[in-house]
């Protein structure tokens, strides 16, 4: 995977979305006075700004941009420099309606918020490609420029336009993809309800239908919905590439399950220079902590492994959610912390002086309302001045111990209508997954399913419904040679088109799981089942599970846990195969805290992890290697103080003391050491 460091910045990364245009000019010196108090590095600039960039069509006004970028490198502080196509001024959408999307139902957005985008319109892509064009041959030379910031966030809040241009575009990407039109029947099953097409002029994007659409077409648009945003990225990367040479390209991702469904993140990881990422909590009641982790590992994941940078999160609360608090005392440490811990190179926010007026005047930021005599103020300098004292981490990369399999084309296929129980969802089965994996102190890489996964004593499969041949091929090679493998319900059972892979569930992973299935038997809403231990097997708990249930048949696999009761009353509910040198296990239903931790305990012992139970829960211990060094990150989530058990001496870098023995880590606080050669 790609990686080049923002040009010119020799420390990580502090600081966040600069927006200047929402403030008198008089007050920018003292923006960049309070930056450098701070200790801010860089700052994000331009990213909605082409109605002032460009007030009318091809008319720029470029001089409020160049002041900005002067002070901002007479402070020191390098730029991230945003080409404002997300936000296309009134003056273009007033001369381009039809630039604005539709949705399913026929009904065109209006002007007014932020990402309405038809991007098959070539109207917009035109002016787009001006005004990158127009940045790029004005700035690409300026001393402050680090790196190039194209769009925000494709993808939210619209993935998909379903007009008459993105009909016409549709056609073409299909015969791109399937070459003709009896393909295109063929992948999608046309005989079946009589949608044979004889022409692709004929195939029209997924509109609203009486009843359920073809789950095939729906899954090939979400596919063009994608590979179209991705155009226009990699159009204006490439522009930026031509005219200003040597200064590397990203867009800012939002990986996490929990806030975008839309965007194939494997494929976007390739284009860019830099994987860069946003995050915010959800705060649901669950452990905000965890899904950050699960969202920081997956953006590594997507670099590659290499590192990456956390371009916007929060000082505090957000506005958009139904409830939003404020962080803690401390919190924003520890989040800004814990990403760095998985891989970012920095530690950067939406924005740097709150909005007064606008959507998200009640986002938090790193300048409050209340100025500089205020809690968050303090947190941020603060924060600015521990990441001055850890400039060794950059460029280390974090160390995994375990794999999860994640395909988000899978997550969109296996999200559609009519499937066995509308109640199962992957994001749901990787969550838990991963909160079992995360309680073990275990830290996880995510991988494409075709990926390499050698390097990793276990890997678990979550949810992988669509899975192609490649991959079943895939996880079978990892376990003949030594791995342990977790497989949940429901996973390998259609081709990338949507088919049922022929003969019996579950399809390509019959062979490595050593069993089909000869019927899912979803259960109903509050219904559970009861797993016990068949007769002659090593004495374990019994367990219960909800939501789902097969009728499995071994096929060399053994029976570790059975079916008390229900339609698979006396059969196999979680199995074991030994394939080569590896085991391969398999999760018949929906287990969760306790109950999935007895399985995982079992796969653990095969895969020869060892429990850290020496670790307090909620206290994260991960650890960051290169030619640095070797970092160890202590990030204590709970209200007492603890110790953790070092494995060699080193140096606490944000006390300045020695470590050694066990490390002291007071509630809510972290701590980084740097362990000695």
């Amino acid at each position: 995977m790609p990686h080049t460091a923002p040009r010119g910045l020799d420390r990580l990364a502090f600081g966040g979305d600069y927006n200047p245009e929402q403030w008198p000019e008089e007050i920018w010196p003292e923006d960049v006075r309070l930056m450098r108090e701070a200790g801010v590095t860089m700052v994000s600039v331009g990213i909605f700004s082409w109605a002032l960039l460009e007030p009318e069509p091809g008319a720029y006004d470029f001089g409020w941009l160049d002041r900005v970028l002067d002070l901002l490198h007479e402070g020191g502080i390098r730029v991230d420099l945003g080409t404002p196509t997300v936000a296309p001024p009134a003056w273009f959408y007033r001369a381009h309606p039809e630039a604005l999307p539709v949705n399913r139902d026929g009904v065109r957005y209006a002007f007014g918020s932020r990402g309405a985008i038809c991007h098959s319109n070539p109207d917009y892509r035109a002016a787009a490609a001006r005004i990158t064009e127009e940045l790029a041959r004005r700035y690409a030379g300026h001393p402050a420029l680090a790196l190039w910031h194209v769009h925000n966030e494709y993808g939210v809040p619209v993935s998909a336009c379903y007009c008459d241009h993105c009909a016409a575009h549709f056609r073409r990407w299909l015969t791109a993809r399937h070459g003709s039109v009896d393909a295109v029947n063929k992948a999608w099953g046309t005989a079946f309800w009589g949608q044979h097409y004889r022409t692709l002029d004929e195939i029209d994007p997924p509109r609203t239908t009486p009843t359920v659409g073809n789950p095939s077409q729906q899954l090939d648009y979400r596919r063009f919905a994608d590979a179209t945003l991705r155009e226009n990225f990699t159009a204006e990367r490439d522009i930026l590439h031509r005219l200003a040479p040597g200064i590397p390209v990203t867009t800012n991702f939002m990986t996490a399950l929990s806030q975008c469904d839309s965007i194939d993140y494997w494929a976007w990881g390739r284009e860019v220079d830099l994987v860069t990422n946003d995050h915010y909590l959800i705060t649901d009641g669950r452990r905000t902590h965890v899904n950050l982790a699960m969202a920081a590992d997956l953006t590594r994941s997507v670099a590659g492994g290499a590192p990456w940078l956390l371009l916007e999160h929060s000082t505090s609360g957000v506005n958009w959610q139904p409830r939003n608090p404020a962080k803690r005392p401390g919190e924003m440490a520890r989040n800004s912390l814990a990403h760095m811990a998985r891989g970012s190179d920095g530690a950067m926010f939406f924005q740097w002086r709150q909005s007064r007026g606008g959507a998200e005047k009640f986002h938090s930021a790193m300048v409050p309302h209340g100025g500089t005599d205020t809690r968050i103020w303090r947190e941020v300098t603060r924060l600015g001045a521990d990441l001055g004292l850890l400039d060794g981490i950059r460029g280390t990369r974090t160390v995994a111990d375990a794999a999860m399999v994640w395909d988000w084309q899978s997550w969109w296929a296996q999200s559609l209508e009519w499937r066995p129980s509308q109640d199962h969802d992957a994001r749901e089965r990787a969550d838990t997954y991963y909160l079992s994996l995360y309680d073990r102190h275990l830290t996880v890489d995510f991988a494409h399913p075709e990926a390499d996964l050698s390097a990793y004593p276990l890997v678990v499969v979550p949810a992988l419904y669509l899975a192609t041949e490649r991959a079943g091929e895939n996880l079978r090679r990892y376990v003949e040679g030594g791995g342990t493998l977790v497989v949940s319900y429901f996973s390998g059972i259609v081709d990338p088109d949507d088919n049922v892979h022929p003969g019996a569930y579950p399809g390509v992973l019959r062979d490595v799981l050593g069993l089909t299935v000869e019927e899912f038997s979803p259960l109903g809403e509050g219904d559970t089942v009861r797993l016990v231990t068949p007769e002659g097997a090593p004495e374990g708990p019994s367990l219960t599970g909800d939501l789902w249930s097969d009728v499995v048949i071994p096929r060399g696999a053994e029976t570790v846990w059975s079916y008390a009761d229900g339609i698979a009353g006396g059969r196999p509910a979680v199995t074991r195969n030994r394939l080569g040198a590896g085991t391969a296990w398999y999760v018949s239903t929906r287990l969760s805290g306790p109950d999935l931790d007895a399985v995982l305990d079992r796969a653990c012992e095969d895969a020869r992890i060892a429990p850290r139970t020496s670790l307090p829960h909620d206290v994260e211990v991960v650890r960051r290697t290169g030619e640095r060094g070797t970092y160890l990150f202590v990030i204590n989530h709970t209200e007492g103080d603890t110790k953790v058990p070092l494995d060699a001496p080193g140096t606490e870098l944000l006390t300045g003391e020695p470590a050694t023995g066990h490390l002291a880590v007071p509630a809510g606080a972290v701590r980084v050491v740097r362990l000695d050669a």
